[in-house]
């Protein structure tokens, strides 16, 4: 028992509450940083120090995982800044091969990501010569940019070519010293070059037009936008993200009962979720916008929503009728925090939300929240966001620690034989009552009652620490903001981990 118990004491560390953490290997901790990092500053950690810790972390494993990292977090969350610091700082510790220019031709999928590598490359490689920013740009880089250079046509260019940005379209062009692959593609960099591309047909150069005419009343203006909302709507190029960021600016445009529909389809069909590959949290963002909007037609936009959200959590998998789950809900002061400087949406609503699909898939289900006490909630099924809404109102009603360990201790007083007990927190859990209570002796004392019991901690903030153990394959760590989180969780009932998924993207 004592060499046992030393092997444990072993990974302890403390976590940002001083409570007892466990460490996790190098490629878990930066699993866990990369796929919830907004760039932005968290309620433990700053920005500076994420990316400090995400560079610290890419030296310490091995170049191929980095690299399939980079991809999984584009392609499979949803990601789009932090995969491209990922392949900045892989550049600077990996030569020899084509691993970097092939990661960086899998990771850019859009043509503005082209220059906005090349502006987090100049960030991560400040030159001396201000005159020449970007004069030591890594070959490899370059390659995959060449090969990137390849894959857009005019449209997606022009749609993306901005101004006022640090690197543009046609430095990127120079820098990178591609080579058309025909003379149709030649005629596209020549236009890029001669700065003389077609303004594209997009939602924002239509309506940025419409706004620089003159009108001669409120009334005619508001028509003309209606009328523009319309044409936009008919057109199919306004892209699925677009759509739900304007549906405040729909509404109020007053669009006819037929474009309204139209809205809804694009927004709620299968295929168009699919295709989308939105964050969950996307649905819940517009979800709250379009509650506040006294129309006749909210009603119908919200039903879509909520179409489209469902949708969204369809190919979940893992849950049998007999599975008994619990979900449990981390609302705790640390989670009250923005992703972003322009986003409503905290960590804490990532949290309700993937809950919410997940029991939208179960047929046995304890849902509830946890702070300073543990409050199970009765919640109907079908609804994802409504059911989310319903969730948070009742977050005031259990204070702002993070003492999880309540969660597994009801379990405990109540005898509750669950299959999988699942927690959505950023794991900082402490006893906030001062006692030497911790989810790790809750969890021991639980697996008493229920032997084959597993526990889920769905990690959504990347600090780096776990509250249990791993070594005893009951519990288990997934991270991230997407609903691709439910892939790793059927990757671990096939026997798998998150770091087996990721190590199995091809590159």
């Amino acid at each position: 028992m004592r060499f046992n118990t030393k092997k444990e004491e072993e990974g302890k560390v403390k976590n940002h509450e001083g409570a007892e953490a466990f460490v996790m290997t190098p490629e878990l901790e930066l699993y866990t940083a990369v796929v919830t990092a907004s760039l932005t500053d968290k309620f433990y950690e700053s920005n500076d120090e994420r990316m400090n810790r995400i560079v610290s972390l890419i030296a310490k494993v091995d170049p191929l995982f980095v690299a399939q990292l980079a991809v999984y977090t584009r392609t499979q969350m949803y990601l789009r800044s932090v995969p491209l610091l990922l392949l900045v700082e892989l550049a600077k510790v990996h030569s020899g091969d084509n691993l970097v220019s092939r990661a960086v031709a899998q990771t850019v999928l859009r043509a503005d990501e082209i220059t906005e590598l090349l502006a987090c490359y100049q960030s991560r490689n400040p030159s001396k010569d201000e005159r020449k920013k970007l004069g030591k740009l890594s070959h490899q880089i370059q390659v995959g940019l060449q090969q990137a250079f390849n894959r857009f046509d005019e449209y997606q260019f022009a749609k993306y070519d901005r101004d006022g940005a640090e690197v543009k379209l046609r430095d990127a062009l120079f820098l990178v010293h591609t080579k058309a692959k025909d003379e149709a593609q030649q005629a596209i960099f020549d236009k890029i070059t001669n700065k003389s591309m077609a303004v594209p047909y997009t939602w924002e150069t239509e309506l940025s037009a419409l706004g620089q005419q003159k009108f001669e009343n409120d009334e005619e203006r508001a028509n003309a936008f209606r009328l523009k909302w319309e044409e936009l709507i008919d057109s199919g190029k306004v892209g699925y993200m677009a759509l739900m960021r304007n549906l405040r600016n729909i509404l109020e445009s007053r669009v006819g009962t037929e474009h309204i529909q139209k809205v809804c389809d694009m927004l709620s069909t299968p295929k168009a979720v699919a295709n989308a590959k939105q964050l969950p949290f996307r649905y819940l963002a517009a979800y709250r916008e379009v509650q506040e909007i006294t129309s006749t037609s909210t009603s119908n936009v919200l039903s879509a929503l909520e179409k489209a959200a469902i949708c969204s959590a369809a190919n979940i998998e893992g849950f049998g009728a007999d599975t008994k789950v619990l979900l449990a809900c981390d609302v705790s002061g640390s989670m009250c925090r923005s992703i972003s400087p322009r986003s409503k949406v905290e960590n804490y609503d990532i949290g309700l939300m993937l809950a919410m699909m997940l029991k939208n898939h179960c047929s046995q289900v304890i849902s509830g929240i946890f702070g300073d006490t543990w409050l199970p909630i009765n919640l109907p099924q079908g609804g994802i966001l409504a059911n989310t809404k319903a969730l948070r109102s009742h977050g005031n009603k259990v204070g702002f620690s993070t003492n999880g360990h309540l969660v597994i201790d009801w379990l405990v007083e109540h005898n509750e034989v669950m299959d999988k007990v699942m927690m959505f927190t950023d794991c900082q859990m402490w006893d906030s009552y001062g006692g030497n209570a911790s989810i790790r002796k809750s969890w021991y004392r639980y697996k008493s009652i229920a032997p084959n019991a597993k526990l889920y901690l769905f990690d959504l903030a990347g600090y780096g620490q776990m509250p249990l153990s791993m070594a005893k394959k009951d519990v288990y760590l997934i991270a991230g903001w997407s609903d691709k989180i439910f892939d790793v969780l059927q990757a671990i009932e096939e026997g798998g981990n998150a770091i087996e998924t990721i190590s199995n993207v091809k590159i």
